[in-house]
This record gives structure tokens, sequence and C-alpha cells, in this order.
């Protein structure tokens, strides 16, 4: 498997606010916030609480996948009903699963140039908005029928339609299938599963244990980066409401494999959940945080990028944890937390699995001797994206954010965070309170 690193620079950016939306399980229709909708949602009470004036900041980066014709461009689009200055560019940016990572990827490049000295960073994703798609043969007639003249050709055309021509295609699941490979990221997961040995009782174990810890945490009030969403019919959403607090091993193991049936050992009970939602930091420079005595709630290293076999795109993590490390001149053994997006609990625990494996160390990431065992006490301490949903814009920005919660509730001083993305490649980022 060959791999390539972005190249970065260095230096140190500031985290000096961070705020998201509850995350909404799908539930089979439109959700009641479009991805616009959802953005503000997120914005706006990140910026009412905030001293320094609106017109600082540069400009506003927004990741999204699933974009709507009617909101092109959201990141403006949020900007704007959000209440910014009309003179403040905003601009969308799309890397799949890692979008929201990379706009604050894109925002520390800016502050870390001079080019900026405050920027707002994060994503937005109503994946219930995905569109449903004309199958290419019902494309196809409506294309022959734009262009009949003669009604003798339309009534040959009209002969000619069947009723599967009608049946749409689901953009979202076509979405979710590699075009290079042809494999779908489930898929892809099934084939880390088995390169590692992972079982399917310890990816149902893993998931039991992500919705548990994520209720607990909602019990105890540690999600205080989530603010409140007052839905048009005015029901109110304040937490994240995918968990499942009374899931069971008993139960996800009854589920049926969902990919490859029917011996497969993905289900949806152990893989990310469909989700609406959104999450935004506010990123500032060292001039910046001293002209306005700005208050630094964390510290980022430069975001480190990589490509892998999109076959196996869920070890995107364990390859930029690896070059991370190495970036930072930091050993395993010093970062007390991990958040790692969990796309699929196979795909998680591949990876800690490949980080203390000395045969892939070796061959993948041309070491010597294994990186380290994650501990697992450790590795998304308040549950993850299979409890509480995977709205694939945000997400990446979303676990920077909860990172540094968690390692002020834990008086940790370092962290990292890291996800997949889909079309091979994986990110991390170093997070210091």
């Amino acid at each position: 498997m060959a791999e390539q690193a972005e190249q970065q620079t260095g230096g140190v950016i500031y985290v000096i606010d961070g705020n998201r939306t509850p995350f909404l399980k799908v539930e089979g229709r439109r959700g009641p916030f479009s991805p616009a909708d959802l953005g503000v949602a997120a914005l706006q009470p990140l910026l009412q609480r905030q001293s320094f004036p609106q017109s600082a900041i540069d400009e506003l980066i927004t990741g999204q996948v699933i974009g709507l014709a009617e909101e092109t461009n959201v990141s403006r689009v949020i900007a704007l009903r959000a209440g910014l200055p009309e003179a403040m560019p905003a601009y969308t940016v799309n890397r799949n699963c890692g979008s929201g990572m990379q706009a604050v990827t894109n925002a520390w490049h800016a502050l870390a140039s001079g080019q900026a000295d405050l920027v707002i960073a994060g994503g937005t994703e109503a994946m219930s908005y995905s569109p449903l798609c004309y199958s290419e043969a019902l494309t196809a007639w409506y294309g022959a029928w734009s262009k009949a003249k003669a009604w003798g050709q339309k009534l040959h055309l009209l002969s000619t339609l069947r009723p599967q021509m009608l049946r749409p295609e689901i953009a979202l699941l076509k979405g979710l299938t590699d075009p290079v490979v042809n494999l779908s990221m489930g898929q892809t997961a099934e084939q880390i599963a088995a390169r590692f040995h992972i079982t399917r009782q310890a990816m149902d174990n893993f998931a039991v244990q992500s919705h548990q810890r994520l209720a607990i945490a909602q019990h105890d009030g540690r999600l205080s980066e989530i603010s409140p969403i007052t839905a048009p019919d005015g029901t109110v959403y304040a937490d994240d409401t995918g968990v499942r607090v009374n899931t069971s091993l008993d139960l996800l193991t009854s589920l049926k494999p969902v990919f490859n049936k029917p011996f497969g050992l993905i289900t949806a009970g152990n893989s990310s959940q469909i989700t609406d939602g959104a999450a935004f930091l506010i990123l500032a420079s060292e001039a910046a945080v001293k002209r306005y005595a700005l208050p630094v709630v964390a510290r980022l290293s430069a975001p480190v990028w990589v490509g892998v076999d999109p076959a196996s795109m869920g070890l995107g993590p364990a390859v930029a944890i690896a070059r991370l490390l190495k970036q930072t001149q930091h050993q395993l053994s010093d970062i007390p937390y991990f958040e790692i997006n969990e796309a699929f609990a196979a795909q998680v625990l591949a990876c800690v699995a490949a980080l203390n494996d000395a045969d892939y160390c070796q061959s993948a990431l041309g070491l010597s001797e294994p990186v380290g065992l994650i501990d697992k006490h450790h590795l998304n301490v308040d549950g993850g994206a299979i409890a509480l949903g995977h709205p694939v814009g945000a997400s990446g920005a979303r676990i920077i954010l909860h990172l540094i919660h968690v390692l002020k509730q834990r008086n940790a001083k370092r962290g990292i965070a890291s996800l997949c993305v889909g079309g091979g490649q994986g990110g991390a980022v170093m997070v210091e309170v």
C-alpha cells in the first residue's frame, strides 16, 4: 500500500471557542433543518458570546459533501444568514468525510501564512437532504422527449416508458461507493476487518460501548459544546438523538450483515449513523489573540493528510497518526487521549491493531517497530459516530471540538483527532490545551 503525505509548514494556531448543534439521526425522511439551517444554528451562539467585533473575522470556511442546489456555496449562505458582514468572504470545501477537518486545515494555513488573523472553520451536513436521482434510462428518455417536436414522436416515446425507469437512485448510496475500486465503504471495512482479524463480537462490543459512553456523557452534562436548536414546528433538540441507551450485545448480535451478505460482519448496529448536524471553531493567530485579549482554549499543530489504498480506506487514521507523531516529534505514549471518528467499529479497531502491528508498520509505514498500542480506555471516551452519527461534512470539526473538551475535563495536556476519508485518505491533528 502506497501512501503520500501532504507537506505542511510548522507552527501553532489557537482555538478561541467552538460550538455545534445536536446531531440528529435521520429517520427515513427529510429532517427539519437544511445544511444552512444547521450551520446558522451552530454559528450564531458562537458569535454572540465573542467580545471582538465581527468585522475582525477574515473569512468563514465550511466543509460540506452533499450540496443543495438552493444553497450553493453553503458557507456564504450561512455567513449572511448568521449576520456576518457582507464584506467578509466565505467558501465551501469538500474532502468527503474529512471536509470539516479540511476547513480547519485551510484556516490553519491562512493564519500560519499571515493571510488572516481570525477565521471560523467547521462543517455542516444534512444527510437527510441527499437527493434522489433519475436513472440513466429515464434521463435519456427525458432528453429524447425534450427534442421531440411532432406528436407522433412523443406518442412513440410514451410507448417506450416503463415503470422500472421511474425508480429513483439514492444519491447517498451512490456516494458511499468508491468509483475507483467499486467497493462500498462498508465493504472496505470488511476487508480491513479480515486483514486484522477483527471479530463480529469485538465490533458489536465496541458499538455497545459507544452508546453507553455517549449516554453517560449526556447524563453527566459533559457535552457542553452543544447549543440547542429549535425546529419550525417548535420542537427543541438539545441532545444527540442517535444514542440507544438500551442497546445490548444480544440485540446487536441479532442484526444481519449489510454489505457482504450473508457472511459479512458489518451491520447497521456497528456502523456510524446517517445524521444531520453542524460544528464550527474560531481559530486565531497569535497577533489576534494579543490584539483582542482572546481566551485561548487550545492550540492546533499543522494537520496531516495522507493517502491510502481506497480498498482499505479505513486505515487512513493509522497512517495519519503515525505521520503526525513523526512531524510533532512525539511518541504514542505522549498522547493521553484520542478521538478517531467511528465510521465503522471494524475500522477504528483495525487502526488500533495496525499501529501495534510490526508487519504493517514496517510494510506500510516504513518503521522498524510498531507505533504502539492506543489505550481503548482513552479512545473516544464519550462515544463516537456509532452512537451520535457521522454528518460527513461536520464530523472532522466535531472530533476536534470534543477533544478539546475531553482534555480540559480530564486535566490532560494533549490529544489527537483523526478520521478516515472515503476514496482512501486519512487526516489527523494534534490538539494541546
